[in-house]
């Protein structure tokens, strides 16, 4: 399995576990597991969140399809213990590694929604260079509700200050129909930086993007429509169903998540699916949602 680690901090086996918190009231850890069924029907993700100095975490869960959504947030769930379970008002979760950088085991049992699914990783390990953080393209398999589930997805784990109320961002992964895999980051800082992107071909492994960008315009505050520009394969996205959360700060500021599942569309004509985030913190419609020419 290749390991792709484009920071200066190691990358292993041992990073799937917890990491010492900061002394930052925003410290984070999160996980995050995302799925798109085969056909690009069904999709969701999970994501747990970890604000120890805030003495609370995270939890989100959902499901989507192309005429409705399920959801399960807690933003007031207890702090798991070092096998990353929580246990909160009216539901159960687990998120397990068991081999780790391989494969990962994540379950939900609440009234509204079953989860019992399995990250298997396909392609090898990206680690950004901009912050502690890994991302694994996965095939995923499992039930949903008890319905068998088949599909692809992505899964990373970062640690670090995660302050969603200042920067806004632009966050994109998908499989492709001929089996490649892409992601690509973006911040809206106002300047272009060498931004986290990968392309894992079919069958193959992990490979670096150098020169990533994208640009996305919205209908009112909902994103319409992002294009990805991978050198040699420029690819549009466009929301098919949202799974937005609203995050609030200690301060009582608050945050919107549009987060997505896409469909995906090369310039040659491949289509894939996947997810794509667009973060919208206070002020953000002032932010640069374009890439400079």
């Amino acid at each position: 399995m290749r390991i792709v680690n484009m920071g200066e901090w190691p990358l292993g086996q041992e990073d799937e576990r917890h990491h010492e918190p900061g002394g930052e009231p925003l410290w984070n850890e999160s996980w995050y597991y995302d799925f798109v069924s085969e056909d690009g029907e069904v999709g969701g993700y999970v994501r747990l969140g970890l604000y120890p100095n805030w003495k609370r975490a995270w939890y989100w869960a959902c499901v989507v399809t192309k005429d409705g959504i399920v959801t399960h947030l807690d933003h007031d769930a207890p702090l798991p213990d070092a096998d990353l379970t929580v246990a909160g008002a009216g539901y159960t979760a687990s998120h397990r590694t068991t081999n780790p950088l391989r494969t990962v085991r994540v379950r939900l049992d609440s009234a509204d929604l079953a989860l019992d699914l399995e990250w298997r990783t396909a392609g090898g390990v990206y680690g950004y260079a901009i912050t502690p953080r890994y991302e694994i393209p996965c095939e995923v398999t499992g039930t949903i509700g008890g319905t068998p589930f088949r599909g692809h997805g992505e899964r990373d784990h970062s640690w670090g200050v995660r302050d969603w109320w200042s920067i806004s961002w632009l966050w994109s992964s998908a499989h492709m129909e001929d089996g490649t895999y892409l992601h690509g980051m973006r911040a809206n800082l106002g300047l272009e930086l060498p931004w986290p992107a990968f392309q894992a071909p079919p069958g193959g492994e992990v490979e670096h993007v150098a020169g990533f960008s994208a640009a996305t315009s919205f209908d009112g505050d909902r994103p319409r429509e992002t294009v990805l520009r991978f050198p040699g394969m420029t690819t549009t996205v466009r929301p098919i169903a949202f799974a937005p959360v609203t995050l609030t700060s200690p301060e009582g500021a608050v945050a919107e998540f549009p987060r997505a599942m896409c469909a995906f569309e090369t310039e040659d004509g491949r289509r894939g699916h996947g997810w794509t985030e667009w973060h919208q913190p206070p002020g953000w419609r002032e932010h640069a949602w374009q890439s400079p020419a």
